[in-house]
């Protein structure tokens, strides 16, 4: 068959094809009921496949619906593979704790204690930036890049190249939280260090193999003898497959895949005692409950970190989850321990985000009666998601203090007012096309919400130095840093004569970095 005929033909007849459910009792009427919206929300944003499951009280109850591929259809099922992107990240947090029991690894201990030649462009940060910084998003460069796949050499070429050595430091370590893949590649690197083995080797022999994850792996070769659910985004409202498929080049990031029922196996071990379904002992109780006790508050919202997990309280109710999003891919994993639940919601489109934060927050209501308050600033976690009910302020604040140009290495944030609204627009460094200027509105202090266009709903956050002034934003988790005046928009000031220290200030001498290499992007979110 012809096979724009056959994407055409599939995008419209899109089968959401169900599988039984792997559970331990009889039928669930609310787990029936959330696959049903999920198959409802998967024709209304055309996401073409999802793997479900929910883990109750120790009952674990998954689906498959729709399909893997819109060019080559296979029905998804409780066993077919995605990429879990991020999510990622706590199995490498995992892997991590587990060297900390054995006494190979002290998270408080400076990274260069496993890696004497690690270094960014700033060298006290250098010095005395720890392990700890590396799993809670706290290193302060900038995150969001990567490197080449070199094999079983990808993260010692990562640490040891320029894209790393040169790395801008947005803010201080611990002083603005945002997101930070490179951080956690860094910290892959230090497990290889530790352990004498490759990272693919290190995980599956700290995590897949002792948690019998069967489905799991880490590589294309692994992933293509399996049943595969492929990437797709939208065009013009119809999903079109996302050629080439380009795995996380780290494993530690975004580059872990596995199914469903893998991963509601991996949420029942972080929901227990520390000890596999074989009875082997894993993990100490206590080591899983400081994985999810609070390590930092991410600024400016309601949310927290632990040591890699996301942590929101909903309702009275604990959660300590994340996301992910890579290659068409968004994705979900979210566990409470105080009521020994997990949901999980793997799709294969960009626009699933939608379908999960959707389905995620119907769950939380019908399984444990809990529900967002109004004006709760949640927390970018791997995904992006919006408030989910916000009210802006009557009275808006003096929009002096936020107004000006914020800098990462891959663009610009421009604050400017526009009458009595305030507009923020993304910049690409080059000659890349910015999108439109978007209206935002303050609903708490520092707390903003995009009020209209294609991200509303969406928050932006002002972040604070320790003096009281407006320093960074944040925007889908990662923080732009406040240029000086001089450097605002449409000074002839180039950002390659602004130093780090004349961003934050004169009492941060130790931090003089300069505003020059733009650097790869990294997929993984």
């Amino acid at each position: 068959m012809n096979r724009a005929l056959r994407r055409a033909g599939t995008a419209l007849t899109i089968a959401f094809v169900s599988t039984p459910a792997v559970a331990q009792s009889g039928s669930d009427p609310r787990f029936d009921a959330i696959a049903s919206l999920t198959e409802a929300k998967m024709k209304e944003f055309g996401v073409p496949g999802v793997a479900i499951g929910i883990l109750n009280n120790g009952v674990a109850t998954t689906r498959g619906l729709g399909i893997t591929n819109v060019e080559d259809p296979l029905p998804v099922t409780v066993h077919t593979v995605f990429p879990i992107a991020s999510i990622s990240k706590t199995f490498a947090a995992t892997a991590i704790m587990r060297l900390v029991e054995q006494g190979k690894i002290d998270l408080h201990a400076p990274v260069r204690k496993y890696l004497p030649d690690f270094r960014v462009r700033d060298e006290a940060v250098s010095r005395e930036v720890t392990v700890w910084h590396l799993v809670t998003h706290l290193g302060g460069w900038e995150g969001q890049v990567s490197g080449p796949d070199r094999g079983t050499e990808t993260l010692k070429n990562f640490v040891e190249s320029s894209t790393v050595t040169d790395l801008m430091q947005v803010a201080p370590p611990g002083a603005a939280w945002s997101y930070n893949n490179a951080g956690f590649s860094i910290a892959g690197r230090v497990i290889e260090a530790v352990t004498g083995t490759p990272i693919n080797r290190a995980i599956r022999d700290l995590v897949f193999q002792p948690l019998g994850l069967e489905h799991a792996g880490t590589t294309a070769g692994e992933f293509i003898v399996q049943r595969f659910a492929a990437g797709h985004f939208t065009r013009n409202g119809t999903p079109v497959l996302q050629r080439p498929f380009v795995p996380s080049a780290s494993v530690t990031a975004g580059g872990v895949g596995l199914c469903i029922t893998d991963l509601l196996t991996y949420a029942r071990f972080h929901l227990g005692d520390g000890t596999a379904a074989n009875g082997q002992r894993v993990l100490k109780r206590e080591t899983l409950e400081s994985m999810r006790a609070v390590q930092a508050h991410k600024q400016s919202t309601d949310d927290d970190i632990g040591i890699a997990w996301h942590l929101r309280t909903v309702g009275g109710v604990h959660t300590a989850s994340h996301g992910g999003t890579l290659s068409g891919h968004i994705l979900l994993l979210e566990i409470v321990p105080e009521r020994n639940f997990a949901i999980a919601i793997l799709t294969n489109s960009n626009v699933g985000w939608r379908l999960i934060q959707d389905v995620e927050r119907r769950a939380l209501e019908s399984y444990l009666g809990v529900t967002y308050a109004r004006n709760q600033a949640i927390a970018h976690r791997g995904l992006v998601e919006t408030l989910p009910n916000v009210e802006p302020l009557a009275k808006q604040p003096d929009f002096a203090p936020y107004v000006g140009t914020y800098a990462r290495p891959s663009n610009t944030v421009v604050v400017r007012p526009d009458g009595n609204k305030l507009l923020v627009q993304e910049r690409p460094n080059g000659n890349r096309t910015p999108p439109a200027e978007q209206p935002i509105s303050f609903f708490g202090p520092d707390r903003a919400v995009i009020t209209d266009g294609p991200d509303a709903g969406q928050s932006i956050e002002f972040v604070r130095d320790a003096a009281g002034r407006v320093k960074w934003v944040r925007v889908v988790g990662r923080v732009a840093v406040k240029l000086p005046s001089g450097a605002s928009q449409g000074s002839k000031r180039p950002l390659s004569a602004i130093s780090f220290s004349d961003m934050l200030g004169a009492n941060s001498a130790s931090l003089r970095q300069m505003l020059l290499n733009s650097v790869s992007l990294n997929a993984t979110s």
